[in-house]
């Protein structure tokens, strides 16, 4: 369980995160505004389609910003707000949480902008199948996944979502977390069989761990791209206030417009991109 605070602002729970959740959030809010003409012609009255947003590590929808004493908006409101903002809402939302108490709070903080959520309490792998059957394969989705670390993000998962013939998805692959169990996630494989299967056929293991790091992304770009989809190339890295490397954002899509609409704002902070 992660450790939450109380928000002053309606008493309820948000989590903790580090100062550079708001980047990642600037460009989901960037990328949900930028494909709002495209997320038009799958909702009435241009077409029937659907376009839902989908969520499987939600958090409780608030946070509170370490070493800054502030309370921001998690990713659910971010992405709900931007819709809204941008005139095109989403059909549909779909919030899984683990933690029940975070699917609550979120529940109390989304239901005041929208009736248009459903709300799943389990672990990511079971929640994906009910969202999936639930959703129109006829529409346009989009999935931001935001898990703590990648034993929670099983290959699995985004093998269900790229079923859908238009799912876009932002995925975060925690490379603090690849830096610092490489050793241990090499040596036990169990982890890593999970989320990039095959991996021990394509990976060198005597080496570096730059470059391991390097090729175990690279398999797991390949495993991606077999199911009939692609990441984009501009692949961000976001890092912390000492420079210490954080996560990579990927985006998935197998729409060349989804991609370009990616390259046109995933660099928010000059940052650049991969680092291994």
């Amino acid at each position: 369980m992660t450790k939450t605070v109380i928000d002053r602002a309606d008493r309820l729970i948000a989590d903790i995160v580090g100062p550079w959740a708001s980047e990642k959030h600037e460009r989901l809010r960037k990328y949900i505004d930028a494909a709002r003409s495209v997320r038009a012609k799958y909702l009435p009255p241009r077409g029937t389609g659907g376009a839902a947003y989908i969520e499987l590590f939600s958090g409780p929808g608030r946070s509170f910003v370490e070493d800054e004493d502030d309370f921001i908006d998690g990713s659910p409101l971010v992405a709900l707000k931007a819709a809204r903002q941008s005139k095109t809402n989403f059909s549909d939302l779909h919030f899984n949480d683990l933690d029940a108490g975070n699917v609550n709070a979120l529940r109390q903080r989304v239901e005041k902008l929208s009736r248009a959520a459903n709300y799943y309490s389990e672990e990511a792998e079971k929640a994906v199948d009910k969202i999936t059957y639930a959703l129109n394969p006829a529409g346009l989705h989009f999935a931001f996944l935001d898990p703590y670390n990648l034993e929670s993000l099983p290959f699995s998962i985004i093998q269900r979502l790229a079923a859908l013939p238009k799912m876009d998805m932002l995925i975060h692959v925690s490379v603090f977390d690849l830096q610092r169990n490489l050793r241990r996630y090499l040596q036990d494989g169990r982890v890593l069989d999970a989320f990039m299967p095959g991996w021990q056929n394509s990976v060198d293991v005597n080496t570096t761990d730059q470059v391991i790091r390097a090729g175990l992304l690279e398999h797991w770009r390949v495993l991606i791209s077999k199911l009939g989809t692609d990441t984009a190339e501009g692949i961000e890295l976001v890092s912390g206030p000492r420079g210490q490397r954080l996560y990579w954002l990927v985006f998935v899509s197998r729409h060349e417009l989804g991609h370009k609409l990616w390259d046109d704002i995933r660099n928010v902070s000059g940052q650049g991109q991969f680092g291994f």
